[in-house]
C-alpha cells in the first residue's frame, strides 16, 4: 500500500427518498441536519483530500453547500443511481469514472456517531496495513444462534462451556461506517471491499445505524451525550495553570535519527511550538518532562522558552509532585500530554490527560482527549488549540 501522501477522497451517498423517514438526510439530529455529523467528521480529518456528497436531491445538496465545510461538497448523482434497488457501488462507480482519486471511502449518512478520530484512524491503517482494502466494525460479545429445522444451534460458542464476557474477545460486526478501496480495484471488481480486507474497530455504541425511527431517539441521546461530555472537557480547560508535555512519542514522532557520524537527532514539530507559545502568552506555566537525559530536550526546550525541563525522569508521577508543590499548584490545575506506559500514571491524575493518535492503547484508554493527529505531527498543537479555545470562548 501507498505512502500518507496519496489522494483519499470520501463519498457520502445521500438519496432524496426514504420510506422510513422523509428526507432523513437533511432531518434534524440533536441539533443538525443528520448529514452534517459525517460531513463534519470527514471535514475534520486531515487524512480527507476531499469530502463528496453525492444526492439526487437539490434540498439535500443545497444543505450540504450550506454547512460550509473546508473540503466538502455536494455533486449530483445519476437517475439509476437514485432508485429503491441501487446499490451504494453504484454511486461509488459512477464516481470513480469521472473524479481522479487513489483511494474512495465509502462513508454511509446513517452513521453519525462517526468522528474524525475514526476517519484518520481508518484511513490511515488502510494506508499502513498493505491491505487492499478496510472496513469499520465494532465488537460484540452476544451469543449468536441459528435457527435449523425448527430449532436453534448456538453459532460461536459452546453452552457447556459458557465463557465470562471479560474471558471472551466476542466477534467483529459491520458496523456500516466506512468502506475504502483503491479506485482501481473499486471499478474492476465493481465492489467496495475485495482482496486481502483490513478491519478498524470503533467503539461499541457505534454498532447503531440509523436505519429505523426507533433509532432515531437512541442515537440522538448518544450525540447529546457526547456534547456534554465535550462542555465539560471544556470545563476542566479552564481550570489549567500548567500544561506538560511528554517529549518522545509526543513533541516528536519517536523516531530516532542519526547523522553519518553518529549524531543523535529527532523531529519536532513547529506548530507544536507555536501552540505552547500561545497558552504560555494566555498565562499558563509551560514544562517538559522526559525519561531520557538528553541534551536534544534541553535544547528544544531552551528555544521554546521552557523554563520547567525534567530530564532522565523514571518516575514521572513523583517528578511531576515535586514540581507542583513547588509552584503551589494542584494536579487538577494540570494538563498532561504523554503517549506511553510511563505516562499512565500522571494521565490518571491530572485535571485533563491527553495524548497523540498513535498512543498506547492503555493511555489512550485513560486520556480523557486523544487528538487527531499523531506525535511530533501536530497533536500538541491541537491540544493547545483546544485549551486556547477554552480559555477564549472562541469556537
Amino acid at each position: 500500500m501507498g505512502s500518507q501522501t496519496e489522494r483519499v477522497v470520501v463519498v457520502i451517498p445521500a438519496r432524496g427518498g426514504s420510506k422510513t423517514i422523509p428526507l432523513k438526510n437533511i432531518a434534524m439530529l440533536a441539533g443538525h441536519p443528520l448529514i452534517y455529523w459525517v460531513c463534519k467528521a470527514c471535514s475534520d480529518s486531515a487524512c480527507v483530500a476531499e469530502t463528496f456528497v453525492a444526492s439526487d436531491s437539490i434540498d439535500i445538496r443545497n444543505c450540504v453547500d450550506g454547512l460550509r465545510l473546508p473540503r466538502v461538497r455536494a455533486i449530483s448523482r445519476s437517475e439509476a443511481t437514485s432508485t429503491d434497488t441501487a446499490s451504494s457501488e453504484s454511486v461509488m462507480i459512477e464516481f470513480a469514472e469521472s473524479h481522479p482519486a487513489d483511494h474512495i471511502a465509502l462513508v454511509q449518512a446513517t452513521s453519525p456517531l462517526l468522528t474524525s478520530r475514526d476517519v484518520t484512524g481508518a484511513v490511515t491503517k488502510y494506508l499502513s496495513s498493505g491491505a487492499d482494502s478496510l472496513l469499520t466494525v465494532v465488537r460484540t460479545k452476544r451469543f449468536m444462534w441459528a435457527e435449523k429445522g425448527g430449532l436453534v444451534q448456538p453459532e460461536n460458542y459452546d453452552p457447556f462451556r459458557r465463557p465470562r464476557r471479560q474471558d471472551w474477545d466476542g466477534q467483529l460486526v459491520e458496523n456500516g461506517a466506512i468502506y475504502i478501496t483503491s479506485r482501481e480495484r473499486l471499478l474492476t471488481t465493481r465492489c467496495r471491499i475485495s482482496g486481502r480486507i483490513a478491519g478498524y474497530e470503533m467503539p461499541e455504541e457505534t454498532y447503531y445505524e440509523l436505519d429505523e425511527p426507533s433509532d432515531w431517539m437512541i442515537i440522538e441521546n448518544l450525540l447529546l451525550a457526547r456534547q456534554r461530555a465535550n462542555a465539560d472537557l471544556v470545563g476542566m480547560a479552564r481550570r489549567l495553570k500548567l500544561i506538560c508535555v511528554d517529549v518522545d512519542g509526543t513533541l516528536t514522532d519517536g523516531g530516532m535519527y542519526y547523522t553519518e557520524s553518529g549524531e543523535a537527532m529527532k523531529r519536532f514539530d513547529t506548530r507544536d511550538a507555536a501552540g505552547l507559545a500561545r497558552l504560555r502568552d494566555r498565562g499558563l506555566i509551560v514544562g517538559m518532562i522526559t525519561g531520557e537525559e538528553t541534551p536534544i530536550a534541553v535544547a528544544r526546550a531552551r528555544k521554546l522558552g521552557i523554563e520547567h525541563v525534567l530530564t532522565g525522569v523514571k518516575d514521572k508521577e513523583a517528578a511531576l509532585d515535586g514540581l507542583l508543590r513547588k509552584l503551589a499548584i494542584t494536579w487538577e490545575q494540570v494538563a498532561y500530554i504523554g503517549d506511553d506506559v510511563n505516562d499512565l500514571s500522571v494521565i490518571g491524575r491530572v485535571g485533563f490527560g491527553a495524548c497523540p493518535a498513535d498512543a498506547s492503547p492503555d493511555v489512550a484508554r485513560q486520556a480523557n482527549y486523544i487528538c487527531q493527529r499523531g506525535g511530533g505531527r501536530g497533536a500538541v498543537r491541537e491540544v493547545c488549540d483546544l485549551i486556547d479555545r477554552a480559555i477564549t470562548g472562541v469556537g
